[in-house]
């Protein structure tokens, strides 16, 4: 990751507290499953996560795979759902990484569910398949492609963006004025993989997710940025090798152009 994102970091450690943290207790109103959904932030980064998207509603998070950003805010959409009248929409793009989606089998819908697995992946990690399939017929979960969003105004809904360095500027324009009345957006990404076809042309600020960090970081009490490093990195211990190796690479790389 780069040095930029590494000092915004630090900038933040500095003002985090060093007191315990409470344990988030996310309730689960399912007739399958009565009972708290417990999340427990493992680092500074992550506490402040949890707590930037109780105070805003807007919230980019910006850091490498296995840090938790899909997860927490997954667990806060969960809690969000207790509520009758609120649902949950995520949404991802479906890039296509060197494959024509026009020459996959099926359906528009079909061409682009295997972009949307992991999704529901998440979703079962925190609640039962039959908990997750039922409140999908029933309208109160909604996952889809981004480019199913045009038009859409969602209100009285956790809005979880994943996977957000792969929009266009326009696209990531398109989706942040989706957000409707009581509703919470928040928008996720790892700027180092960034896909193919959004490398091409006007370079890394070809990434939506980049763009909108340089155009809205800072100007919004109501939008906020969370940055996530390394040492975030919760999913496995290798993750983190990986990640710390990749970066002393490019790093060599780099310097040896």
């Amino acid at each position: 990751m780069g040095n930029s994102y590494k000092k915004k970091v630090a900038a933040r450690k500095t003002k985090a507290t060093a007191t315990p943290w409470e344990e988030q207790e996310m309730k689960l109103n399912t007739p399958a499953r009565q009972g708290v959904l417990k999340v427990v932030p493992k680092t500074v980064n992550q506490k402040a996560y949890l707590d930037a998207i109780e105070a805003a509603n807007m919230v980019f998070a910006i850091g490498p795979a296995g840090t938790g950003k899909t997860f927490l805010a997954g667990a806060k959409a969960v809690q969000w759902l207790a509520h009758r009248e609120n649902r949950l929409v995520r949404v991802r793009p479906a890039v296509e990484a060197g494959e024509k989606l026009g020459f996959l089998p099926g359906t528009m819908q079909e061409k682009v569910d295997p972009y949307l697995r992991p999704i529901y992946d998440a979703l079962y990690s925190m609640m039962p398949p039959q908990q997750v399939e039922h409140y999908i017929d029933n309208g109160k979960i909604e996952i889809a492609a981004l480019a199913f969003m045009r038009g859409r105004t969602l209100s009285n809904s956790f809005v979880i963006f994943d996977e957000a360095q792969n929009s266009t500027k326009e696209q990531m324009k398109m989706m942040l004025t989706r957000i409707g009345e009581n509703s919470k957006m928040v928008i996720n990404g790892d700027v180092t993989q960034i896909d193919p076809p959004l490398q091409a042309g006007e370079g890394r600020y070809q990434s939506g997710l980049l763009h909108a960090e340089k155009i809205l970081e800072g100007r919004s009490d109501n939008i906020l940025f969370q940055y996530f490093e390394e040492e975030d990195i919760v999913r496995h211990p290798l993750v983190q090798e990986v990640c710390r190796l990749y970066d002393e690479g490019e790093a060599e790389e780099n310097g040896s152009d």
